[in-house]
């Protein structure tokens, strides 16, 4: 399973992985340039990825964590959204009905809507799927030029994490995303906190664990207001039919003394 590794120790904010992304995927660049200073957190349909400042010099990047229990993957009804072999979490267009659920599912609201195109999409970081399955290594780790970000086997870079967490006294003692929501594929060692790129408490439960009773249930729920409403109209109906066919005969009696 892929992932990669953000030291933050590293990052100097220089914004070149953010330059790659751009790139790499064709995106509006101009549109990028403007959201960089509009978007809260610097993420946009123009930006699958941003470096976002923590304080005191530090920066992290952020982009889609690929959960490994993915609350945006259970909170589609229509398979939008599905995990990859390699542990990409990806989004298909083609299936999309444009509920964005997704986005409200996703602890570090990270799906983008194209809420200016006439037929929009979601927009979130696919890994660089393409480039990863032709042997290349994700834009931006292949564009950092401080090795800020390291690609490779999850398992592999979580061993790595550790190990520097032990030979440094400089980075906190956390792996960010080891273990939180169920765990992701972009993990984080830092000698700040990181709770401002939206990381939960250590050990928190994975989000689909919560949802997944009601998700599941949905197109049941869905089902039984069908038939209700349906069956609630056709008494209405019936009744309508009745009540022409069976005038009321108590009409009030005409005055016969005049």
């Amino acid at each position: 399973m892929i992932g990669i590794l953000v030291d933050v120790t590293r990052c100097t904010g220089c914004e070149r992985c953010v330059d790659a992304c751009v790139k790499a995927h064709d995106l509006d660049a101009a549109g990028a340039d403007y959201d960089r200073v509009a978007s809260r957190d610097r993420l946009s349909e123009h930006l699958l990825s941003s470096v976002v400042p923590l304080g005191e010099g530090h920066f992290a990047r952020k982009s889609c964590m690929h959960c490994l229990e993915a609350s945006c993957v259970s909170a589609c009804l229509v398979g939008g959204l599905s995990r990859s072999k390699e542990g990409a979490v990806l989004y298909d267009p083609e299936k999309c009905i444009g509920c964005r659920y997704c986005m409200l599912a996703c602890p570090f609201h990270i799906p983008r809507y194209e809420w200016t195109q006439t037929f929009p999409i979601v927009q979130k970081c696919d890994f660089c799927i393409p480039r990863v399955r032709a042997g290349l290594q994700p834009a931006c780790v292949e564009a950092c030029p401080n090795q800020a970000l390291t690609f490779g086997d999850r398992e592999d870079l979580l061993s790595e994490a550790h190990r520097r967490i032990a030979d440094s006294d400089c980075y906190l003692p956390r792996v960010w995303g080891e273990r939180e929501l169920g765990g992701t594929s972009i993990l984080y060692v830092s000698d700040v906190d990181l709770s401002a790129l939206g990381w939960p408490s250590p050990g928190t439960a994975p989000i689909p664990t919560l949802t997944e009773p009601l998700i599941s249930k949905t197109p049941y729920i869905g089902a039984a207001v069908l038939t209700g409403i349906y069956a609630l109209s056709w008494i209405i109906e019936r009744r309508s039919r009745l009540m022409g066919s069976n005038p009321d005969d108590t009409d009030t009696p005409k005055d016969e003394s005049r």
